[in-house]
This record gives C-alpha cells, sequence and structure tokens, in this order.
C-alpha cells in the first residue's frame, strides 16, 4: 500500500495507473475508520482495478463552536486496517498542502445545500464542496465512493459533479449498522453507555415509520409528526430518547424539498443531539 503525501504524489499515482490501463476509485475519509468506511473500500475493489483512500480532517467543514480539535484522529490504525483490505494507496495530505497560505477559492455548494445541514451547519458543505474538489483534483479517479449515512453530503456532491462537468463517477454505499441498529458514525465513540441506549431511538423511530408507511399511511405531516413524538420518547421507549432534534423530516429523495404526500421516492432525515453528541440517520421510503 503506498502512502501519498503531497498533491503531486497522488496525482503522479493515479495517472501513472491509468496510463497503464488501470481504472482508479477513492473513498474521501476524515479518519477513525469503522467498517462503514470499509464498506466503501469494498465497493471501490469492486468497480475499480485500483482503490484509494484519503484520510484529512478538513478545517473547513467545521465551524469554531464545533469539534474539529476533538474529532478522533487515528492514522496509524486506518492505516492498518486500509491495508488488511488490500486498498493499493492512502492519500494522507497535511493542512498546509491543501490550504496553501493565502488560499482563498472556495465552491458554493448547489442548491440542495441549503436546507437541513446547511442551515443548521451555515460553514459545512462550502467546506464539504471544496475539499472534495481538491481532492478529486489531486486523484483524478475514476470513480468515488461516499456513504448514504450522510445521504444529504451525497446528494451535495452529485449535484456538484453534475454542475461542473466533472468527469468522475459518483457511487454511493449503504448504511452500515451496529448489530444494535445505530448507523456507524466515528462520533459515536462520544456516547456513554446511557447515551448510547437512548441514540438507539433514532434508528428505532425510523423503523416504526416504515411501519407506518407500509400500513397505508401517506400524509407526510402525520408521519413527521410521528417521528418527532418517536424521537422524544414517546411511542417507542418509555425510556429511551434523545435531547433534541434539530430536524426529522420526510422529503423528495432527490431534491431534499418538502413534500405533502408520499408520491415520489423520498427519504425520512433525522439530526438529534444526544448528550453533547450530534448523530444524523436516515431511511429511504420505498413504496
Amino acid at each position: 500500500m503506498e502512502i501519498l503525501h503531497t498533491p503531486a504524489d497522488a496525482r503522479s499515482y493515479v495517472l501513472r495507473q491509468q496510463r497503464e490501463g488501470r481504472s482508479v476509485a477513492v473513498v474521501p475519509t476524515m479518519g477513525a475508520l469503522h467498517d462503514g468506511h470499509l464498506s466503501l473500500v469494498e465497493i471501490g475493489k469492486q468497480y475499480c482495478d485500483r482503490v484509494s483512500a484519503t484520510i484529512f480532517v478538513n478545517p473547513t467543514q467545521f465551524a469554531p463552536h464545533e469539534d474539529l480539535d476533538q474529532y478522533p484522529r487515528t492514522l496509524d490504525q486506518d492505516l492498518s486496517r486500509l491495508r488488511s483490505l488490500g486498498t493499493d494507496a492512502v492519500f494522507v495530505p497535511e493542512v498546509a498542502s491543501m490550504y496553501p497560505e493565502g488560499c482563498t477559492t472556495s465552491v458554493l455548494p448547489p442548491r440542495v445545500a441549503n436546507r437541513f445541514e446547511g442551515q443548521y451547519r451555515p460553514e459545512h458543505f462550502g467546506g464539504v464542496c471544496t475539499i472534495v474538489l481538491k481532492l478529486f483534483q489531486c486523484l483524478p479517479c475514476d470513480v468515488a465512493v461516499f456513504g448514504r449515512k450522510d445521504y444529504q453530503q451525497w446528494r451535495v456532491i452529485e449535484s456538484m459533479v453534475e454542475d461542473l462537468n466533472l468527469p468522475i463517477r459518483i457511487l454511493a454505499g449503504e448504511i452500515v449498522r451496529d448489530s444494535d441498529g445505530l448507523a456507524m458514525s466515528s462520533r459515536n465513540r462520544y456516547l456513554s453507555d446511557a447515551e448510547r441506549q437512548s441514540a438507539l431511538v433514532i434508528p428505532r423511530s425510523l423503523d416504526q415509520l416504515v411501519s407506518e408507511v407500509r400500513q397505508g399511511e401517506r400524509n407526510v405531516e402525520r408521519l413527521q409528526a410521528s417521528l418527532l413524538k418517536c424521537l422524544m420518547g414517546d411511542g417507542v421507549s418509555d425510556s429511551a430518547c434523545v435531547d433534541s432534534v434539530d430536524y426529522a423530516v420526510v422529503v423528495d429523495a432527490e431534491s431534499l424539498e418538502p413534500i405533502s404526500e408520499l408520491d415520489r421516492p423520498a427519504v425520512a432525515l433525522i439530526a438529534a443531539k444526544v448528550g453533547a453528541t450530534r448523530l444524523i440517520d436516515n431511511r429511504v421510503i420505498e413504496l
């Protein structure tokens, strides 16, 4: 497994593989890898001859009050896991090489970024789009793989790639969950045992919403009210509940715009806090 430290090294690696007739996939990450990340590497291996990953905690997608300094950094463990999986290369740049002194250019996110995470974390998607475009410049791969767990982020990146005519195919991996149902996330390690039990109300609420849809409910206002009620601990568990909810919505699966009835592909999106930890989850609604 090659460890690439500079943009020039990364670009040279990808172009060399392509000159020799091999396709290359990239899996962008911020490290603190779990099985969800590794599943994306497996998808890259299925579609391309070579698969690379990136590990970079991107400062521009964190607001000043967020957890940039506390974000888990487990580089040695991450590299070991990627190596054991057969990853061909990992790009591990320094902040100074991705944001050189005097760098002022940034990317304006597409419209699909405006709601939800874009509302509660206004700086977030500008930072995401900027770093993803930079990584695509450093690693001009054939395919990039992102997880559907960050559903809005996936749609934002898809839209950016389409809007800017970028020659890269975006693939999405399904959410990977622990045995208790909680969606895998690098931030789950912040949860105490009691908080983790409370956090389980998030996937349970999504399960209940799917059950209501299967029973024939199509009114989005009623579905959202039921989802919020479940998250706040009424109807799913006598004890489990989140501490606060940023949003719990059912929206158009592609545009993320509001809908009133389930008459098209839709997705349920949740962002909630358990203790000091903010968690997101989602469920695509299939009729």
